[in-house]
């Protein structure tokens, strides 16, 4: 397509303590590290590069319904660095040098109201259905769908697929199902049939297992014990406060249509 790709690598150790830190604080949210860095990345390089536009993904078609608050219960938001930071310094016990930090501040006021950095959801301006959208990539690029939305990730499939469900209750695909029965793209009993079916097999769910902690290099048997954890949530600083005020002027203005519980 002519687009040059740049990969940014991040540090593995670092990842991989800041993992494990996640794990230890027993909530649900144990991919912050990933999505923060996402975050981060973006707005590094818009700034470094110059650059005036930001493209999204995001698009109410598939992703009107956000995840229940409640899912986040004693966690801070993903894009607060001082939440990271805080969590490190509890469960990890150092510092990172080489990973890079955002805020709500800036994600949110400095780059698009200060810099001018606009992002852009272009497909919240054309008609689309996530089945059309599959069909369109599969036809013109060959793409092959995924079982379930982010299972393209290792670590948020397993996180996803089964630990959520089997430590918390909480199933995601309710939320990415609710948007399409929203849209009228399935219906509503069509949408209670498929959560009948785990995401994952017994199988398959074992084999992440074991592969998750080799890639943390630590024993089958403490992350198990991470599963086990009591659910007491501690508590962690962060700009929980300045996101939720945020949500709500987006939502009055009309730049946050989602619907959150």
């Amino acid at each position: 397509m002519g687009v040059v790709l740049h990969i940014e690598r991040m540090d593995w150790e670092e990842m991989k303590q800041m993992q494990l830190a996640f794990f230890k604080t027993g909530h649900a949210g144990l991919d912050a590290p990933q999505d923060h860095a996402f975050i981060a990345q973006v707005d590094k390089f818009s700034q470094k590069l110059g650059v005036k536009y930001i493209l999204n993904g995001y698009n109410i078609s598939t992703e009107i319904v956000a995840n229940p608050a409640s899912w986040n219960e004693g966690a801070g938001p993903t894009g607060d660095g001082l939440y990271i930071r805080d969590v490190l310094r509890k469960h990890g016990n150092f510092k990172t040098k080489h990973y890079t930090y955002t805020s709500g501040f800036r994600h949110k006021f400095w780059l698009p109201y200060v810099k001018g950095v606009k992002t852009l959801t272009l497909l919240n301006y054309v008609p689309i259905t996530k089945q059309g959208m599959i069909e369109t990539l599969a036809r013109e690029y060959g793409y092959e769908a995924y079982s379930q939305k982010h299972f393209e990730d290792l670590l948020t499939k397993f996180i996803e697929g089964w630990w959520l469900p089997t430590r918390f209750g909480y199933d995601i695909r309710k939320a990415q199902l609710s948007s399409l029965v929203i849209t009228k793209q399935m219906s509503r009993e069509e949408a209670l049939e498929i959560l009948l079916t785990p995401s994952l097999s017994d199988e398959e769910a074992k084999e992440l297992f074991e592969i998750v902690a080799e890639k943390l290099e630590i024993e089958a048997e403490e992350l198990y014990g991470y599963h086990q954890m009591p659910k007491v949530y501690k508590k962690y600083r962060s700009n929980t406060w300045a996101f939720e005020l945020g949500i709500k002027l987006y939502t009055i203005l009309g730049l946050d249509k989602r619907i959150r519980k």
